[in-house]
């Protein structure tokens, strides 16, 4: 196995480091004090004006749509070489969207790219690539256990040209942007006597389609995550038109699986990028500061807690590789059970050494002067997204269980 990258990847690589530290680190406390100034769902002038100028910096560098292969136009990376962007950009909340790898677009892009028509590709897909628009992904609903996605019920039902979607869509990450002009949708197509796996659909939705009522923005931990948001919407009688259905009816859960899997992994880089940043923030401390007449470092177990810290994120790190080395073989029934391995380990290691990092800085690490509060809710909140642990450990289990029985697990 080769986890390694490609000479004038690794120069790539560099600048997207160089970039992050230089120009978008140290602009992000200014962009984001200005989101309680005024409209929390629209973008001051300042806000817009940071953002444009940090993604002009990045297409300037060709450091842009890092995520797409050669065939679409990006710079070809392996998902492997991928992992080590995805690492560096999830150090500071700001440089996904710098360098157009934001969640939920490039799985949104994904989807236009393999499965739209070209009519889709023109309309959504181009404006998505250069960053004009921003998009949602609606799956989740709230009456439901959707961690079981047979469960959707949002219906979506032919009426001759179209089709009309009634329903309630929430945590839709994204919808609150006041660019986002474009929904991908998981609907209810099929009927009770169609396999489970067959009854539902994905369908391209304009936002601004009539009958679309966003009815609040979700809280994550007394946080709305605004201007982007997550939010609550209802359907009532929004007519979408029929070439709008992605791929077919009933192919749902196809196009989602083709999704999800690149997403799973770019999440859990990105959440080793936040252990190491905040692991970064905790030797400092450490260091800086005195109690009791010695470094904290010294004192108590700081020694062996940095040691722990270190240790898990490399592993962590390499397991996260190795689910990117499989996806990059080509066969993702056989990845699937090291995306799900990393799906679990990689929020719930982070989670770990950013709390460890708040103990260091006391009660300071709790406060809105070290992004680390907002780090570990963002960490929480990925141990439910895309799949909550359990449902992937379930995975990993009928994967291993498989090995010693015929029987279907």
């Amino acid at each position: 196995m080769d986890f390694g990258v490609r000479p004038g990847v690794d120069t790539l690589l560099a600048q997207v480091k160089a970039m992050i530290r230089d120009e978008i680190a140290p602009r992000e406390a200014d962009f984001h004090a200005e989101i309680d100034k005024g409209d929390r769902w629209s973008f001051t002038q300042k806000q817009t004006a940071i953002l444009e100028d940090l993604k002009s910096m990045a297409r300037a560098q060709n450091l842009w749509n890092l995520w797409l292969t050669d065939s679409a136009g990006g710079p070809g990376l392996s998902t492997v070489e991928y992992a080590y962007f995805a690492e560096e950009m999830g150090r500071t909340p700001l440089a996904a969207e710098v360098f157009n790898c934001n969640a939920p677009d490039t799985g949104n892009m994904e989807v236009f790219e393999r499965y739209g028509t070209q009519a889709m590709k023109e309309r959504w897909l181009a404006p998505l690539m250069s960053g004009r628009i921003r998009s949602a992904y609606l799956m989740t609903e709230p009456d439901i256990a959707s961690s079981d996605p047979t469960n959707l019920e949002l219906s979506c039902v032919r009426e001759g040209d179209g089709y009309v979607l009634n329903g309630e869509k929430w945590w839709a990450t994204g919808a609150g942007d006041p660019r986002c002009a474009v929904y991908i949708v998981m609907v209810h197509t099929g009927d009770q006597d169609a396999p489970k796996h067959k009854r539902h659909s994905m369908i391209v939705v304009d936002a601004s389609s009539a009958g679309i009522e966003i009815l609040r923005p979700m809280h994550v931990y007394g946080h709305d995550d605004a201007p982007h948001g997550h939010m609550h919407i209802r359907f009532t009688n929004v007519r979408v038109p029929a070439d709008n259905m992605l791929l077919g009816e009933g192919r749902g859960f196809e196009i989602a699986q083709g999704r999800l899997g690149p997403g799973r992994i770019h999440h859990a880089m990105r959440a080793i990028g936040q252990a190491e940043s905040a692991l970064e923030m905790m030797c400092r401390r450490s260091l800086e500061r005195e109690a009791f007449g010695k470094p904290l470092a010294q004192l108590g177990a700081n020694f062996d807690i940095i040691a722990e810290c270190r240790m898990e994120i490399e592993q962590a790190r390499l397991l996260c590789l190795k689910a990117a080395w499989m996806m990059d073989q080509g066969d993702a029934r056989k990845a699937a059970p090291w995306i799900s391995q990393i799906k679990v380990v990689a929020p719930r290691m982070a989670l770990k050494v950013v709390d460890e990092a708040v103990q260091m800085f006391g009660a300071k690490g709790i406060s809105q002067d070290v992004p680390l509060a907002a780090s570990w809710t963002h960490l929480r909140t990925l141990r439910l997204a895309d799949g909550p642990d359990a449902v992937h450990r379930r995975q990993v289990a009928r994967a291993e269980l498989r090995k010693y029985t015929n029987d279907k697990i």
